[in-house]
């Protein structure tokens, strides 16, 4: 009998160890990480780096509350603007679904500031802001609103990948434009370069606010250090989390500072968020990921084209969904008796986001068994 709600569908296997791209379960058997915690684990499991960091600051400072300076955060924020733009800032929290909640929360008080009554937001069917109250209502999936109605009041849900279902979509409310450059948890849809320089445009001409959910395309994930990077726009708002404590949890939001000083003391706060813990491995994600920047998109490519002789292949870097004509979860689990750690969204959608130190020779292991397999 388990003492858990059972709000997880999870796989018969219980890991007790990891290094590096592989885990370990109660049994010792070894399996191959693609599923890289979802892609949380970036610098794989057991990083030495990661571990003298954390293990030093536990032995100097745990948690001292956002009521005092933190040297901590500003190093990592420091870290986090010089690879976004030089004129902003940065709030931290501790998950996805609170980076996204920040945002929201921004844009409105942004606009509340300017005496503005603007407060809608557009977001985009098939994507994925996470599961507290704001960022649910955001994510346009009825399989998420389910049983939680009634919903928070405010936004309109486009149709990805479609600048004319934006344009129906404007009204003298509308605030922000949210979305994800890659829909991870929706089926890794990739939004066309077109669409996205279009809602540029868009937000521009009507003075709106362009939030970009970083969350689990942030950090790297696709051989940039933010997946925008790729698409020549550049949003006012981010939201980080995943991989930024390679599994430590720490969340943020960066914001052009123009928008950012409309988050007054006492207007939004976090009782643990960016505390020196989540900081240290933070800083030490950041400067090791920089670094990884090349690699990702080189073996992300080699797996890319190994995949597609399976089907078609959606994604960026080491981002990556192989798309089938079936229900994938036998996949995964007859992958799970082989040794090899996959996952499938979307239902028909394999997901691969691996830790991104995978070799080539990691990715024909997978190879190998995802042949016999399918």
């Amino acid at each position: 009998m388990s003492f858990l709600m059972d709000t997880y569908k999870r796989l018969p296997v219980s890991f007790v160890y990891g290094k590096g791209v592989y885990l370990y379960d109660d049994k010792g058997k070894a399996y191959l990480d693609l599923v890289g915690g979802v892609a949380v684990n970036v610098l794989g499991h057991s990083d030495e780096d990661l571990i003298n960091a954390l293990c030093e600051q536990t032995r100097k400072l745990w948690h001292v509350s956002n009521l005092y300076q933190n040297p901590w955060q500003e190093e990592v924020a420091k870290l986090l603007v010089e690879r976004f733009w030089t004129s902003a800032k940065v709030f931290f929290c501790n998950s996805g679904a609170e980076a996204n909640e920040g945002a929201i929360k921004l844009v409105r008080r942004f606009f509340w500031e300017k005496g503005e009554k603007r407060y809608r937001i557009i977001t985009f069917k098939n994507g994925f802001h996470g599961r507290t109250f704001g960022a649910m209502s955001a994510t346009a999936q009825e399989k998420i609103h389910t049983g939680f109605e009634p919903l928070l009041e405010g936004f309109d849900y486009a149709e990805f990948n479609n600048i004319e279902s934006v344009k129906r979509l404007l009204k003298k409310e509308t605030a922000g434009i949210m979305l994800e450059v890659i829909q991870g948890e929706g089926g890794i849809n990739e939004a066309d370069v077109e669409f996205l320089q279009e809602v540029q445009e868009i937000c521009k001409r009507e003075g709106i606010l362009l939030i970009v959910d970083e969350v689990q395309t942030g950090v790297g994930r696709t051989g940039r250090f933010y997946a925008y990077e790729h698409y020549g726009i550049e949003p006012d708002i981010i939201t980080l989390a995943k991989g930024l404590g390679g599994g430590f949890p720490i969340g943020c939001v960066l914001a052009k500072e123009e928008i950012a000083q409309a988050f007054k003391p006492g207007s939004h706060g976090s009782t643990f968020g960016g505390n020196p813990l989540a900081c240290a491995c933070a800083k030490v994600v950041i400067e090791k990921v920089s670094k990884l920047l090349d690699h990702v998109e080189q073996v992300g490519q080699y797996f890319k084209e190994r995949l597609s002789t399976f089907g078609k292949v959606k994604g960026k870097g080491l981002m990556l969904g192989l798309e089938r004509n079936e229900n994938c979860q036998e996949v995964v689990l007859k992958a799970l008796e082989r040794g090899l750690l996959i996952n499938c969204t979307s239902e028909r959608v394999i997901r691969f986001v691996p830790p991104l130190i995978i070799q080539k020779q990691h990715v024909d292991f997978a190879i190998d068994i995802l042949k016999d397999i399918l």
